[in-house]
């Protein structure tokens, strides 16, 4: 592994880091291996529906980005106690990759103490808990390797990130396989410190590859790919497979039920149907959400008015219902 560069540095911006590996991947060209921190963000596959693996409303309010990756498989959280690695390198279709590029991770788990194998189709497990979940995708004959370890991830934050909405979803997205995951600090000397673990993990990289540190001409396509793509909605939500979906609560004002489509994450054909008193025509309620993103704010003043529609509605307490706030 002579011919890989070894990537590192301190940028926690995940639409950064999701475009940087797309940018080495399709653009840069080499052999990388990149290690990389996110703050708070939860990051989709790329088959999957957005709004059904993520708890929007939640993540809205504290701060917590979405973003879609380029490989498949299921959702996962990420934060500053979790460190992202990545390997890009020559595909061999011979080989087990996955196998292949988890064990230089487990080698270092090992050497720390940490009795750690690989199982299943994609995980790293210390005693049956997953502490990695790994993914891979192919492109122009090479191979990009990525995953997680959950080294002190805030796993409340996490359980609720990771809670859909209250919406009842048919959609042919991927969904998302929970399975028990542990933090490796469980596993470790209790005085290793997140810092401490990422620059371990860093030098028994190093063993491999040549330092690189991206230029101002990385940042600037790097940048671009930012912008046009990974901090959009159209790719974070948008993209996600057409869905149909509803949902059913009970208020003060009576019960209210909306059948609807969602395609590129925006709401189509709304029928609202319960037993409330009407105002004006629901009619009019129906059109004022035609083609509003599917996000808790946006939904939030489509409906502000509702008290116009409804007697007594409060378009607050729906949006809040709906988006599980």
């Amino acid at each position: 592994m002579e011919d890989f560069f070894f990537i590192t540095h301190d940028i926690h911006d995940p639409y950064f880091n999701l475009a940087s590996e797309e940018y080495l991947l399709k653009i840069k060209g080499g052999n990388y291996i990149y290690l990389w921190v996110n703050s708070p963000a939860v990051i989709v596959g790329v088959n999957q529906n957005t709004l059904q693996e993520v708890n929007l409303g939640y993540t809205e309010a504290h701060g917590i980005k979405t973003v879609r990756r380029q490989t498949g498989g299921g959702a996962v959280y990420h934060d500053e106690g979790n460190i992202c690695y990545t390997v890009i390198a020559p595909f061999d279709k011979n080989t087990d990759n996955y196998a292949k590029f988890t064990a230089p991770v487990i080698e270092y788990l090992r050497s720390l103490g940490v009795n750690a194998e690989f199982t299943g189709r994609n995980d790293i497990t210390v005693g049956g808990r997953k502490i990695s979940g790994n993914a891979q995708t192919v492109y122009g004959g090479k191979i990009m390797h990525h995953g997680t370890l959950l080294f002190d991830t805030d796993m409340t934050v996490l359980s609720s990130a990771l809670r859909p909405n209250h919406v009842k979803m048919q959609s042919k997205g991927i969904k998302s396989v929970r399975a028990r995951v542990a933090n490796i600090s469980e596993f470790t000397d209790p005085l290793m410190t997140v810092t401490e673990f990422k620059k371990g993990l860093s030098k028994h990289f190093k063993k491999f590859c040549k330092d690189y540190n991206f230029d101002d001409r990385d940042f600037e396509k790097i940048n671009k790919l930012v912008a046009q793509k990974y901090s959009t909605y159209e790719w974070n939500v948008g993209y996600s497979p057409k869905s149909q979906n509803s949902f059913e609560f009970r208020f003060s004002f009576g019960t209210l039920r909306a059948d609807f489509d969602l395609e590129q994450g925006m709401i189509k054909n709304v029928k609202i149907t319960g037993d409330f008193f009407s105002e004006r025509p629901v009619e009019e309620l129906q059109a004022r959400l035609e083609n509003v993103r599917f996000q808790h704010a946006d939904f939030k003043k489509a409906i502000s008015c509702l008290s116009d529609y409804i007697v007594k509605g409060d378009g607050n307490e729906v949006a809040d219902k709906v988006f599980g706030v």
